[in-house]
């Protein structure tokens, strides 16, 4: 007769015979730290790997980058010859190089004065993350940095 709840041919619980891979608490320990190197290891190279591939699409986006200022430098080139041709009908062709020249040295005047106040404003110490680290010794302490 079989137990309730038990299928028929089935034999009570018996301690199963312990299995040829069972390991120790400190070698389980060890496969794990050493499964989660091999991990790290391994995520560390396909990040590397994908920096080294978007590295390769910015560097490629500066060349196009490069190639349009250099391009565009020659745009301002003939289009200031242009407009000095065009004056040179009007006056002499050396007072109508002055006046392309000295429009020139304004549009450089007012880049500069921008240039000089955006990077006044410029901060490159991290103020936030100096004061956050500034706060691990005594978070690590177990006190709070607003706390006296």
């Amino acid at each position: 007769m079989t137990a309730p709840g038990r299928p028929a041919g089935a034999h009570p619980a018996r301690h199963a015979a312990p299995a040829e891979d069972d390991h120790s608490v400190g070698e389980l320990i060890g496969d794990v730290t050493r499964d989660l190197s091999t991990l790290m290891r391994q995520e560390l190279a396909l990040a590397q790997a994908e920096l080294k591939q978007e590295a390769a699409k910015t560097g490629k986006a500066a060349g196009a980058f490069g190639g349009a200022g250099f391009a565009a430098w020659f745009v301002v080139l003939f289009l200031s010859l242009a407009a000095w041709a065009g004056l040179s009908n009007l006056m002499d062709p050396g007072w109508a190089a002055l006046i392309v020249a000295v429009v020139w040295a304004v549009v450089a005047g007012v880049l500069f004065v921008t240039g000089r106040s955006t990077f006044r404003k410029v901060h490159p110490k991290p103020e936030r993350t100096v004061d956050t680290l500034a706060q691990v010794p005594d978070a690590l302490k177990g006190h709070r940095g607003d706390t006296p």
